[in-house]
């Protein structure tokens, strides 16, 4: 009898196998991790917009000129759109790809957000349609200290849009979350610098 209790404690404390589903993302992940750093990552000295001097560049056009490629980031980007996302907001030029991607995956219109309002036509630093009380998403394709991305949800916010998160493909971990943070907006990365195997 006690020997019997015993199985039963073993079985009810051990830990579930993976499903085939749950290894498969996994395998999937993983094979999305390594092309990305095949097709984008270059070595050398670079001098990034922030200022910094790294030793790696992630070339964001080389992930959002790829079809394939770009069809894939936007398929796992679609799995993180928070509830009730009602418009998909990309920065000016490089996350612009991801979010049309991620807006003709999903059926919801993008926003484009500039650097600068522009002095001509609309003089508007957001393109598209948006209301006030929108529910927004901010997409970037590599964020390093967020500079770009904060003024971005400052000039959303400046719409009226309800900003309800941030995705980006890469946060090379330079406090570009934190400062996201600050804004009070959570920055969710398909990959972090860490994750990629890469460091300064």
């Amino acid at each position: 009898m006690a020997g019997a209790r015993r199985q039963r404690d073993t079985v009810t404390d051990a830990v579930p196998l993976p499903s085939a589903a749950d290894t498969q993302a996994t395998d999937a992940r993983r094979q999305l991790a390594d092309d990305l750093v095949a097709a984008a990552v270059l070595r050398g000295r670079f001098t990034l917009r922030s200022g910094a001097v790294s030793d790696y560049y992630i070339d964001k056009f080389r992930l959002t000129t790829d079809p394939r490629l770009l069809a894939r980031l936007a398929a796992a980007l679609a799995e993180r759109l928070p509830a009730g996302t009602q418009r998909i907001a990309g920065t000016a030029l490089g996350a612009v790809p991801l979010a049309t991607a991620l807006s003709l995956r999903t059926g919801i219109p993008s926003l484009f957000v500039r650097a600068d309002a522009k002095a001509y036509g609309t003089g508007k630093a957001v393109e598209g349609v948006v209301a006030t009380g929108d529910r927004v998403v901010l997409v970037e394709d590599v964020v390093t200290t967020g500079g770009a991305g904060v003024a971005a949800l400052a000039a959303l916010r400046e719409t009226g849009a309800e900003i309800i998160g941030a995705l980006c493909v890469v946060d090379r971990e330079d406090g570009g979350a934190e400062r996201f943070a600050d804004a009070g907006v959570r920055l969710d990365a398909l990959f972090t610098r860490t994750e990629l195997g890469l460091g300064d």
